[in-house]
């Protein structure tokens, strides 16, 4: 494992594609990698998370990005990934830099086993010098197994390899405390607390599928991992480097002071909710302690259809995400266990157990460190 100092940068779908003409642009990619190698020159390690497969393989399937359903996406993905590599690695050649391609989906993100799966693969690469090019398979992935913005991609590959720096390259030079159009709007340039800004950062670029409220939702997650965030405009000689060293404007968002181990924050963020269970204030309230499991007595209401393994999202009496934490048991064995409260739990599930929903070390405190998920419908 690779003990460099590491940098996470995702490119956005407008950066990389011409927007009338859907061909790549390659002077931002002349820029972009001539830094890379110029970083890489200095010790540090970069892992490129590229949007662009489906903006490049738009023309291909005969449709633009405002008429282009699902099928249509899925399918210029499949066109557009070979141009974007070939670009990549074209370019890429002329810094001497070897590029290889890391497609994901959900669950190499969501299981833990393919985590670390995905983990050692992304390591091998660095240590045998190549710049790892990472994007959703959007090919084959679906609404409901889709990370859904390579935003959150970048942060979750961010804090799989231990980042130092995560660097959000977009169209503008950072955040705004309202929409940058707004004559009178401020630009920011810290950020400790994201949940502060997040009611300014609705809308998304034409080509892309997240704004500036995914870029938070990203920071936030890179926030947990002691990872700093830099969203910043992509247009630039020295796209990274001049970002790195203060040269040019953009949004810092600080890392936590305290991150999370990665076993905790692994489970904490969160792409897709698995499911989620509902308890009273007081047993809420108890998990404060550290030492609290959730038992099935504790449960008031559950929401989802999950395994076990599967992470879940944890509300109090009043609707509040207090906790997230890892499943001892599937949606369907849980609902057994709930709705037969008398009968004890091997006579119902046909081995022991100790009935712990969730064991205390698999379980996290979201305190005021995350942002939280709003409860789906009936969980309260």
């Amino acid at each position: 494992m690779t003990t460099q100092r590491s940098v996470v940068v995702k490119i956005g779908s407008a950066l990389l594609a011409n927007q009338d003409l859907l061909t790549p642009r390659f002077g931002f990619l002349q820029r972009l990698l001539e830094d890379v190698a110029r970083l890489r020159a200095e010790g540090t390690n970069v892992i490129v998370c590229s949007s662009g497969s489906v903006a490049l393989g738009l023309r291909v399937v005969g449709e633009t990005p405002e008429s282009a359903g699902l099928s249509d996406k899925q399918a210029a993905a499949a066109c557009g990934m070979p141009v974007l590599l070939n670009a990549y690695r074209t370019v890429g050649h002329e810094f001497a830099l070897e590029i290889a391609q890391v497609l994901l989906t959900l669950g190499d993100f969501e299981d833990h086993r393919r985590f670390l799966n995905t983990r050692n693969t992304v390591h091998r690469l660095l240590k045998a010098g190549v710049v790892p090019i990472v994007n959703e398979n959007d090919s084959i992935t679906t609404e409901q197994i889709r990370v859904g913005d390579n935003d959150r991609l970048a942060a979750k590959v961010a804090q799989m390899i231990g980042a130092k720096d995560l660097i959000i390259l977009t169209g503008v030079d950072g955040l705004y405390d309202r929409n940058p159009d707004d004559p009178e709007a401020q630009f920011v340039p810290e950020v400790e607390d994201v949940s502060q800004y997040m009611a300014a950062t609705k809308g998304k670029s034409t080509l892309g599928t997240g704004g500036m409220e995914t870029k938070l939702l990203a920071a936030n997650m890179a926030q947990e991992a002691g990872c700093t965030t830099w969203i910043a405009q992509g247009e630039a000689d020295r796209p990274l480097s001049t970002v790195l060293s203060g040269e040019r404007r953009a949004t810092k968002v600080l890392p936590h002071p305290n991150p999370m181990s990665g076993w905790d924050s692994w489970i904490a963020n969160r792409l897709q909710m698995a499911g989620s269970l509902s308890v009273s204030k007081g047993v809420a309230n108890a998990l404060t302690s550290g030492d609290r499991a959730i038992c099935r007595e504790d449960v008031v209401s559950m929401d989802g259809d999950f395994a076990r393994g599967d992470v879940l999202h944890i509300y109090d009496g009043t609707g509040i995400e207090r906790a997230r934490g890892l499943s001892d048991f599937s949606s369907e064995e849980l609902r057994v266990l709930i709705n037969n409260p008398d009968t004890s739990e091997e006579q119902l599930l046909g081995y022991r157990t100790k009935g712990e929903i969730i064991r205390s070390n698999n379980l996290v405190l979201l305190e005021n460190r995350h942002l939280l998920w709003d409860a789906p419908e009936g969980v309260n």
